[in-house]
């Protein structure tokens, strides 16, 4: 009987055990592939040229498909002067959303000359579609707030060599 006992309190140990170490890989923030994307910054500001004066931005640039998806997905914080510009190879009608995006975020839909198209503002988690009226080139996304205090607004220009070499192209 005692044999029995024992034999059973190990089995209830390894099973608590197990269930332990499941539900903290579930509920673990950092699972694979949910880490933040940083990216390096680069070593030239974006420059706005905004209704109340210039404003610099250190920025890190998403030129890629995967870095573009990834975004600033998992980030919990970023400096006011920081941001990321998602460059695209040509204008195109953009859409974005918050999933798994714990920031609110101001999204700045750029044209390829730098003017800017539109200014939107995205929620925590949120699943709506995020888009301009009309064809974009750029996407700076900001701290939320950090568009009207740099006076970021339809029609102010942005100045960065990414977007200067585009004017160019297309």
């Amino acid at each position: 009987m005692a044999a029995r006992v024992q034999f059973l309190s190990i089995r209830a140990l390894f099973a608590t055990a197990i269930a332990v170490f499941a539900v903290t890989l579930l509920l673990s923030p950092v699972r694979a592939g949910q880490s933040p994307m940083v990216l390096p910054t680069d070593p030239t500001p974006l420059v706005v040229d905004g209704t109340n004066g210039k404003h610099s931005f250190s920025i890190e640039i998403a030129n890629t498909p995967d870095e573009q998806e990834r975004g600033l997905m998992f980030r919990q914080e970023m400096p006011d002067d920081h941001g990321m510009l998602f460059a695209f190879d040509q204008s195109a009608p953009l859409a974005f959303w918050m999933k798994n995006t714990p920031m609110p975020l101001d999204l700045i839909f750029i044209g390829k000359r730098g003017e800017v198209k539109a200014v939107r503002h995205g929620k925590p988690f949120s699943t709506d579609i995020i888009s301009p009226d009309q064809p974009a080139r750029f996407v700076l996304e900001l701290k939320a707030g950090m568009a009207e205090k740099a006076g970021i607004a339809d029609g102010v220009f942005m100045h960065h060599p990414v977007i200067e070499a585009a004017s160019h192209q297309e």
